[in-house]
């Protein structure tokens, strides 16, 4: 990190210099004024949370009454996606600007390496005021580039299941403290991350308890007993980042700051059930995204755009009066906060790679279609480990050993899986029928054909030469011998194969 710090000096002095040269008559000033009236930017992460799972997008039974105020006086994307749907790999995308393939970190709990720039350095580097509250979960190189980092603390040790945090276990504890301890006079930029909605589930921690019967269960889950607690449970924890969103909006206009500050809220992937989180369908991928600017952005606003999460990092360089690094994958779309429609993307790509169990899948989404490439057709679409552990899934395995699941419903047991997936996402909103073998679709699967792969050679995406074993038993969601907390870098695990070893925890006991 020494080097991050060193350049700081230097961007900082540079960004002066091309200030003053804009006008022999600006003093400094001038100079002051113009870093001064650079936006505060505040994102607010959601964890596990789907698109429609708030109620300005729909939902006809939750309760966030936060979210829909901040997109009444903003602006509202109903067509934003992420670059994967898996927890730190979207993370680590976020906050470098690239896809997960380039960032060596695509793994669930990889860390971002030591080389990676990341904006939140940039923006330091630039006079911002950095800090983080809430989960954290990039990896120790990223800690440095905030001034401030309040991260979530565990009630257990690292290695524990279904673990329970410090306080009251929304992740959000700490976000007030935070945005108080900010220094004054200059510029900000916060990461406020909540660890709700992710499992495990709790009961008791509402006093208005969701009841089991709002709630709204996708055709791809069976309409069980079990389920609908499991759903009523996961709303519970929404409506309580919901709460905690409006005491940030609260203290940023206690501070006399809201005007100019940009607030953006999302999610870094969908909910933590079967066919959601770790797969590239909509319900893993499609992100809520709202951001609220007085000072620029039209309130009650609604954009129809494609947008990705790789596009954060150039986008709020960019507010921030900085050239985006060349290095980014994503694209710049602050114009699409002033009220340009103009498309920036006519597709965004995602990617699904290891998550407690292995896979390699890619995907392109266009405004009308989805194409998913399976290139593990051999491993079922198994949900996360905590997934498996809960109540959705128990109730699924049950009623497909009794036989009563719909075809749609038995998707995450199939073996083998499709080589190739296409929908047509206006007819068919929720991916149920795979349109790749249907020949009226030929040109349109063609098409996305081209379209991956024009993407996958651009970014440089690869295969891997070998498949990761898997840290959970797919049929129990428990431990193997290869799960390790903390779980070492690519660079360890890429040095171990070509030793020809495998790595393994030392104190498993299984």
């Amino acid at each position: 990190m020494h080097l991050k710090r060193y350049s700081r000096v230097i961007r900082l002095l540079l960004l002066i210099f091309t200030v003053s040269c804009q006008s022999k008559k600006e003093t400094k000033k001038d100079i002051a004024d113009f870093i001064d009236e650079r936006p505060n930017i505040v994102l607010i992460i959601a964890d596990d949370v789907s698109w429609n799972d708030i109620a300005v997008y729909g939902h006809p039974n939750i309760k966030t009454p936060n979210l829909d105020k901040l997109a009444k006086d903003g602006m509202r994307f109903n067509q934003a996606f992420l670059t994967t749907s898996s927890c730190s790999p979207s993370r680590t995308s976020i906050v470098s600007g690239l896809y997960p393939h380039n960032t060596d970190a695509e793994q669930l709990s990889w860390p971002l390496p030591e080389g990676k720039n990341t904006f939140v350095q940039q923006l330091k580097d630039a006079g911002y005021w950095t800090g983080l509250a809430g989960k954290y979960h990039m990896g120790d190189p990223v800690r440095d580039d905030f001034d401030e980092l309040l991260e979530m603390q565990w009630k257990d040790a690292p290695i524990g299941l279904d673990r329970r945090l410090v306080g009251d276990g929304s992740g959000c504890d700490e976000w007030i403290k935070l945005l108080k301890s900010r220094p004054k006079g200059k510029p900000f930029f916060t990461w406020l991350a909540s660890f709700d909605a992710h499992r495990p589930f709790c009961e008791g921690i509402s006093d208005t308890p969701y009841n089991p019967k709002d709630a709204v269960i996708p055709p791809y889950m069976p309409k069980t007993e079990a389920v609908k607690k499991d759903f009523a449970l996961y709303y519970d924890e929404i409506s309580r980042m919901d709460d905690y969103i409006g005491k940030v909006i609260a203290e940023l206009e206690a501070q006399g700051i809201a005007d100019n500050t940009l607030v953006l809220f999302m999610s870094d992937n969908g909910r933590a059930f079967p066919r959601d989180k770790t797969t590239l369908y909509d319900g893993g991928i499609k992100t809520p995204w709202i951001v609220k600017w007085p000072a620029k952005v039209k309130a009650g606003s609604i954009n129809n755009n494609l947008v990705s999460s790789v596009d954060i990092a150039s986008t709020f360089m960019s507010l921030a009066g900085l050239k985006p690094l060349e290095e980014f994958d994503g694209k710049d779309i602050s114009t699409l906060l002033m009220g340009d429609t103009k498309d920036i993307h006519s597709e965004v790509y995602a990617e699904d790679h290891f998550h407690d169990f292995e896979d390699y899948t890619r995907a392109v989404r266009t405004q009308k279609y989805k194409y998913i490439k399976n290139y593990y057709p051999d491993l079922p679409n198994t949900p996360s480990a905590d997934v498996l552990r809960d109540r959705t899934w128990k109730s699924m395995v049950k009623e497909n050993n009794k036989g009563t699941l719909a075809e749609a419903q038995k998707r995450c047991f199939e073996i083998p899986r499709p080589e190739e997936e296409l929908f047509d996402i206006v007819a068919d909103p929720y991916e149920l029928n795979n349109l790749a073998q249907n020949k009226a679709y030929v040109d349109v699967l063609n098409d996305m054909r081209v379209r991956l792969q024009t993407i996958r050679e651009k970014t440089k995406d690869y295969m891997p030469t070998e498949r990761t074993p898997d840290d959970f038993f797919r049929e129990t969601g428990l431990p193997t011998k290869y799960r390790m907390r903390p779980r070492p870098s690519k660079a360890v695990y890429m040095r171990a194969r070509k030793e020809g070893k495998v790595l393994i925890n030392p104190d498993f006991n299984g």
